[in-house]
């Protein structure tokens, strides 16, 4: 018989500004959050006409951007760049050091361009490996559909109800899945064993768990959830007035010890220091940062 998973805590996150000119909403790596391994930092984004996330570095860390409205383009110091659009997700791993450039496309309604972007720490052991990307279009992403036709599951990266995402694309192991539950439905998602998970909500009221641990929370939130147990429920009111719509993430939990610097992640104070001297002198890993600025960072400058 499954275990369901008590919620640790659920708490709202907090608008505020980041980037230049960009709105966040940021739960893990806020006081309310941190040393939730193998997660560093998760941000709910808004970038409107105008801003964005010109050049700028880093080392140590995996980052996945998801698109749910819009369009955003990339671009490093390596020559990569490319456009992920509504549905679609980048994982990139800054390994030894990438210096790149996160700019939104100038809508035609002049709407902002909405996503998240989660931070996941890399194994010790992988700290310096060399950056790559992987885009995951929205047609190659499997999905699951309940027979009652009220659960909605796009399998981005883990395994639901029988059906495996398309490939591993992150090194540090991490299921991610769009859950889209109409009123009156429900699921039950089982998740590995011991791996932390939280879900974060992007509208519609979902009451996660079960009996006396029932929580039913709103849009914007992040639901934490114990490690204990091996399966996360979640349902929607038969008389709620939209869908509940939210992410559902869970990671291996790395046992190491997390120093961060901004977008430097590392093990170790020392590794910290070295990682802003190789970006400042332009070597270890930053040498190609050396007088080069991204084309589409350009539309910032003043």
């Amino acid at each position: 018989m499954s275990a369901p998973r008590a919620i640790r805590k659920a708490f709202l996150a907090v608008e505020q500004s980041e980037g230049a000119g960009a709105r966040v909403r940021r739960s893990i790596g806020t006081p309310q959050l941190r040393n939730f391994s193998p997660f560093l930092m998760l941000d709910h984004f808004s970038v409107a006409p105008g801003a964005g996330f010109p050049d700028h570095p880093h080392r140590g860390q995996e980052t996945l951007t998801y698109i749910l409205h819009g369009s955003v383009d990339h671009e490093d110091f390596a020559g990569n760049k490319g456009t992920i659009n509504k549905g679609d997700l980048q994982f990139m791993t800054a390994g030894r050091g990438i210096v790149h450039a996160e700019m939104p496309h100038q809508n035609a309604d002049g709407s902002p361009n909405v996503g998240l972007q989660l931070w996941v720490d890399l194994p010790e052991k992988l700290k310096m490996c060399e950056p790559r990307y992987r885009d995951l279009r929205a047609a190659e992403i499997p999905f699951f559909d309940s027979e009652d036709d009220k659960v909605h599951i796009k399998i981005i990266s883990g395994e639901s109800h029988g059906i495996d995402s398309v490939k591993e694309l992150a090194y540090t192991p991490v299921w991610i899945l769009d859950v889209n539950i109409k009123p009156g439905g429900k699921v039950e998602q089982p998740l590995p064993p011991t791996w932390n998970a939280f879900a974060y909500t992007l509208s519609g009221s979902t009451t996660f768990g079960s009996g006396d641990d029932a929580t039913t929370v709103g849009a914007y939130h992040n639901v934490v959830f114990e490690q204990k147990g091996d399966v996360v429920n979640a349902a929607v009111d038969a008389d709620a007035k939209e869908d509940g719509h939210f992410v559902l993430v869970a990671g291996l939990p790395l046992d190491q010890k997390v120093v961060q610097y901004g977008p430097f992640v590392l093990n170790t104070q020392e590794e910290v220091y070295q990682a802003m001297l190789d970006y400042q002198s332009h070597s270890g890993g930053f040498e190609r940062a050396a007088g080069w600025h991204s084309e589409i960072g350009k539309t910032m400058a003043h």
